[in-house]
Formats: structure tokens, C-alpha cells, sequence
């Protein structure tokens, strides 16, 4: 049988667009030889300037192919892809270097769980508490100086920032870094684009501050608080968790996890992935990030318009949302029609003002609505999306008549990333069908 995807979900996984065009090209036989499937794999080999050995773990989608490229998915994994989504391959029993290839993938993730449970000795706790405490004062020194730069800051008045060149908010951010407060430099860079951005860019500037100002006077007060709101804390400041204390502070959500979309961003010469899930059963929301510098491949392919049924591990917070993938199990298959979600936005915004009254430093939210109707305003070319009700919330900045032309003007299921201010679209689903909106390679 042919595999779950279709041929845009498989076109999805390409990290470009020259790698997409290519591996269309590839989707025939007549390049390939000594195809072939099982329940767990596909495999094939490509002839190019070679021949090329291409492989595919079926319960994640992982791939593999002895060519040189440094992309990932390669043109020939995509290739073999785009053939098992349109055609049958042969069933067969995995050749030996198929076979080689899982069982050094089960070794490295078998020596992955050894260590992460592995004890730590008396004398490098000691020494973590030693580098820990002098962290602390270094933090605390920064936020001194940070705490005495943001009155400055207001006392002078917001129009000060105007006229001000980046180098204002990056010698504040650079010293953030000293200080080892990373989260605190990332959004004083954030912030150095909001001035002249827009008609209401004071407004949307003193909100960041006032954000920034409530987090420097949590983390003086840090024990004052709950346990989950002390992660978010300290993770906003710039702490960050390995993956033992995730597992162990955490939370394990098994569900069967729809994998609606997909959102990237550049900060600081690095490629931020943003994969969003939505749990059936818990209706719990998943953001899973993955960082790639220097032009790396992901570490993970999520098949965005399908389900699969995983144990997501979720990172502490007051309010949870980031998770990464534990264990997959079972088959990956289509969206079904309807999608889950709120039928009214004011039920959605009600969600959203629950969230951000557990964790005030929330930036995005997985948004999905049922029966909304896009809109383009002939007024000022603005896009919106319009529930039974009459209300409407905007849609990101761009062009959206994608969105139109699959809606045909009708209501649909929209799942999209709400950032406080608008709308990104991720995906519709229309006619029985999911289709992938606002993926940015």
C-alpha cells in the first residue's frame, strides 16, 4: 500500500523550494531500482551522478541517503517519498543496509536513555551549585543595572527611543549577556524593532517594557512563587532545563496529537522552528522548537496535516505549551473533517486571557476556529476572518488568497498562530480535506 501522505504533505517536509522542484522530478521509477517496503520502511536506490541508497523510517518519517547533499531532507528522500504517495512499492524483507541503519538508530537511542539516567556524582553537584550561585550574582548585578537603564528609559519618555540606533538596545542586550541573562538580551534585540514599526509603535513599546519590568521583579521574588511559575521565570531569564530535568519536572501527555502547522523564524543567526500540535483527547496545545545554525538540518520531520498517536513531554510552566516528542506509536494518517476548536473567537480570546493570567509572558498561542470566513477589506486591502457571530479577528500582514480561493468564500476550519495582534494561517480544512497555509521555508 501506498504510505499516509499526500504529495503536498511530502512536498511540505522539503527544507526549500529548489529541493522540492528536484525531488518532483524524482517521483517515478525511472530512476530507481531495488524498491521496496515493510510495516516499518521504506527504502529504494536512486541513480544520479551515483547510486544512491535512500531509506525512510515510516514511524517518523525520518530519512536517510548516501548522497553528499547537506540538505534534509535530500531531493532523493523526497523523490521516494513523492513515489510511495502516489504508487505501491513492492513488499519485501529490508536489505542489509536498511537493517543496519535502524539498528544503529535503536543503539544511539538506546545510549541517549542510558545516559540521561545516569546519576550525578557528589562532586560535580557541588560544582554545579558552586557555578550556580555565581551565576545568581551576576544576574542580580545585571538586573540592577538593567532595572536603572529602563527608568532612564522612561523617565526621558518614549519618544526618546525614536532617533536612537540599534547599537542603543544592543550594548543594553550585550551586557544582559554578560550578566548570563540570555532571555533578557533576546528581547531587548526584539525590542529594537518595534520603534517607527507602526502608527501605534509607543503602545506596543511600552507593553514589551512593562512585560520585561514585571520579569526582572518576578525573579527578585522568585521564591515568593509557585513552583511552575518559577520555571517560567527563570527559563524567561534564561535559564535553560537538559533534557533529564525536563523529564523529570515535566509533565506526559499521550494523546493522539494532530500536527497542524508550522511557522519559522531568524533570531540571532539562527533558524527557529515552530511545529504546533493540538492533543484530541486532552485538547492541550503543543509547541515544539527546533534550532538549526549555520544552515543544520532539524532534528525532527513532523508531517504537518496528520495525526499520530505520542507521548509528549511537556516543559514545566505555569501554563504548559512547549513539549518535544518522547515516543510515537502507531501510524501516521490524514486530518479527519471537522477540526476541534472554538466555534466563536470570544470563546478562543476567553482561552488565551486564561493562559496569560497563569503565565504573563506568553507570545503565541495555537489558535483553531471553526466555520470562519476569510475577508478581504476593499478599504484598506486588511485581511480577517469572521466567525458565525459576526466578530472578527485580523490576519497576519501578507497576502491571503490562498486562503480565499480554498474557502471559495465559505466557512472552514482554520487552524492558526496568534500572536496577541493577528493571525498567521497554518492550515484549512475544506471539502474533507487539511491543506497547509503560511509555511515559509
Amino acid at each position: 500500500m501506498s504510505i499516509a501522505l499526500t504529495s503536498d504533505q511530502v512536498l511540505a517536509l522539503a527544507p526549500d523550494a529548489s529541493s522540492a522542484s528536484a525531488g518532483k522530478k524524482l517521483g517515478n521509477t525511472k530512476t530507481w531500482k531495488n524498491l521496496g517496503q515493510s510495516s516499518e520502511a521504506l527504502w529504494g536506490e536512486c541513480q544520479g551522478s551515483a547510486l544512491y541508497q535512500v531509506k525512510v523510517d515510516l514511524a517518523t518519517f525520518t530519512t536517510q541517503c548516501s548522497c553528499p547533499s547537506r540538505k534534509f531532507p535530500c531531493k532523493h528522500s523526497l523523490g521516494l517519498l513523492l513515489l510511495a504517495a502516489t504508487d505501491t512499492l513492492p513488499a519485501a524483507e529490508p536489505p542489509n543496509w536498511v537493517a543496519a541503519w535502524f539498528a544503529k538508530r535503536q543503539a544511539t537511542s538506546t545510549r541517549k536513555q542510558t545516559k540521561d539516567v545516569q546519576p550525578t556524582s557528589e562532586s560535580s553537584q557541588a560544582a554545579q551549585t558552586k557555578r550556580s550561585e555565581k551565576r545568581q550574582a551576576m544576574i542580580a548585578k545585571g538586573l540592577d543595572s538593567l532595572d536603572l537603564w529602563l527608568n532612564d528609559l522612561v523617565r526621558n519618555g518614549l519618544a526618546s527611543v525614536q532617533t536612537q540606533p540599534v547599537s542603543f538596545w544592543e550594548s543594553q542586550a550585550a551586557q544582559m549577556i554578560d550578566a548570563q541573562a540570555p532571555g533578557i538580551a533576546s528581547r531587548l534585540r526584539r525590542m529594537a524593532t518595534i520603534p517607527n514599526s507602526s502608527r501605534d509603535w509607543p503602545e506596543k513599546l511600552l507593553a514589551q517594557l512593562g512585560r520585561l519590568a514585571l520579569l526582572t521583579h518576578a525573579y527578585r521574588r522568585i521564591e515568593q512563587l509557585n513552583p511552575p511559575l518559577q520555571e517560567n521565570v527563570r527559563q524567561m531569564v534564561g535559564w535553560t532545563l537538559n533534557q533529564e530535568e525536563v523529564a523529570t519536572r515535566g509533565e506526559t501527555i499521550s494523546d493522539d496529537w494532530l500536527i497542524l502547522g508550522q511557522t519559522f523564524d531568524d533570531e540571532e543567526r539562527v533558524r527557529v522552528q515552530r511545529t504546533w500540535m493540538y492533543g484530541l483527547q486532552s485538547e492541550r496545545q503543543a509547541l515544539i522548537l527546533q534550532f538549526s545554525a549555520a544552515g543544520a538540518p532539524f532534528p525532527e520531520i513532523f508531517p504537518l496535516g496528520s495525526h499520530q498517536q505520542a507521548n509528549l513531554l511537556f516543559w514545566p510552566s505555569a501554563y504548559p505549551q512547549r513539549a518535544r516528542v518522547a515516543a510515537r506509536r502507531g501510524e501516521i494518517a490524514p486530518l479527519k473533517d471537522p477540526l476541534p476548536g472554538d466555534e466563536h473567537i470570544d470563546a478562543f480570546l476567553a482561552r488565551t486571557a486564561d493562559a496569560l493570567a497563569h503565565q504573563p509572558w506568553m507570545e503565541r498561542f495555537l489558535c483553531i476556529l471553526r466555520n470562519v470566513v476569510p475577508i478581504c477589506s476593499a478599504v484598506n486591502d486588511s485581511w480577517y476572518i469572521r466567525d458565525a457571530r459576526g466578530d472578527a479577528l485580523p490576519l497576519a500582514k501578507g497576502e491571503h488568497w490562498q486562503l480565499l480561493a480554498l474557502s471559495g468564500g465559505h466557512p472552514v476550519d482554520l487552524a492558526s498562530e496568534w500572536d496577541g495582534e493577528s493571525l498567521l494561517p497554518l492550515g484549512i480544512m475544506t471539502g474533507g480535506a487539511y491543506y497547509m497555509l503560511g509555511r515559509t521555508l
